[in-house]
């Protein structure tokens, strides 16, 4: 029997498409534990929008005022020379509130709080937020959301 050298090394088809899948799925292997490795090194940031905006000069605010400013969620609030900002978000589930002839009222699940935004009634668990208001360089009123002060917290102009 004469076996050419050929015939002894030779691999099959089938051989041949089983160690190519297996070469494919070791290489895809290698390339998803790569890519993970590459995403790990990449921070995990969300890019919210910015908490300060400016809310207009203080004279567009009459003595007395209340002004929803619908864009931003809150309400600017002027007693004289003094402003304050009141958030408009419930504290229950984020519905926006509207304001009562004595304080404000969530229309969602029925919380009410007074002109102080402390809760009178639930389901809110906690009184609105009251932010930061400052004077811009430019003499506007710069409402930062991102900073929640007491509802003693005004400023004076």
């Amino acid at each position: 029997m004469n076996h050419s050298h050929l015939d002894h090394d030779a691999v099959s088809r089938r051989g041949f498409f089983q160690l190519t899948l297996g070469w494919l799925a070791g290489a895809f292997a290698a390339a998803a534990t790569g890519a993970a490795g590459v995403r790990f090194l990449v921070p995990n940031v969300l890019f919210e929008p910015g908490q300060r905006f400016k809310a207009g000069k203080p004279d567009d605010y009459p003595d007395g005022s209340i002004t929803f400013l619908e864009d931003e969620r809150v309400f600017l609030v002027r007693h004289g020379n003094t402003f304050r900002c009141l958030s408009s978000v419930c504290t229950h589930l984020g519905c926006t509130v509207n304001r009562t002839s004595n304080g404000y009222h969530c229309p969602c699940h029925g919380s009410v709080f007074n002109n102080q935004g402390n809760v009178v009634s639930g389901p809110a668990p906690r009184a609105l937020n009251w932010f930061m208001v400052t004077l811009s360089k430019d003499n506007r009123l710069l409402v930062d959301k991102g900073q929640d002060v007491s509802e003693e917290k005004y400023l004076v102009i």
